[in-house]
């Protein structure tokens, strides 16, 4: 049987404007941010709780400075879906997701696996070896989906406390566990 995941994964890829693009089906598009999607980041991230928004600043710096290692998922309405990651000083073996959002349209597809694995095919990160990002005790969604993508690479799960909600002060928000897999083969075996 052939699943969405299959389907991307023998997508062909083009360079558009120095960037490579990827269908990933339903009319959408995989490539790296630029700084005029910020504000449209912005309003997707939004629309997703129980993500944290952030500022606008935050997703313009995210698409110039961290555009390889950050994806777009790029719908006929808009961003359809978001990944910002980065790779953490001192650790060139490790991609921190930072945040995955999947609109509401576009849920039901893989998106958000289809973006991550999209982001590890990427050759600026042939030397990833472990996933890290942290996770909510009552973000569901996410956890599938990190827990889906371990099972896939078949790849050991780690986890741990990071962000004590004490850290947070008055925000009244919840602890951030670390959630760590790896280590991976790169690229990603065709699932």
């Amino acid at each position: 049987m052939i699943d969405d995941t299959d389907s991307y994964l023998s997508a062909q890829s083009e360079t558009v404007n120095g960037c490579s693009e990827v269908q990933a089906g339903h009319g959408i598009v995989l490539r790296h941010p630029k700084k005029e999607d910020a504000l449209a980041i912005h309003a997707l991230i939004k629309q997703c709780p129980p993500l944290d928004l952030n500022s606008i600043y935050t997703y313009l710096l995210l698409s110039e400075h961290f555009s390889q290692t950050c994806v777009v998922a790029q719908g006929e309405q808009g961003p359809d879906g978001y990944l910002s990651a980065y790779i953490p000083p001192g650790k060139p073996d490790v991609i921190f997701v930072w945040q995955v959002a999947v609109h509401e349209r576009a849920r039901g597809q893989s998106l958000g696996r289809k973006m991550l694995l999209h982001l590890l095919s990427r050759p600026a990160l042939a030397t990833v070896r472990f996933i890290e990002t942290t996770v909510g005790p009552d973000n569901a969604a996410s956890r599938g989906m990190f827990m889906g993508l371990a099972r896939k690479l078949q790849a050991e799960v780690s986890e741990s406390e990071l962000f004590g909600s004490h850290l947070f002060g008055d925000a009244g928000h919840d602890d951030e566990r670390l959630i760590r897999i790896g280590p991976m083969r790169l690229p990603p075996p065709d699932i």
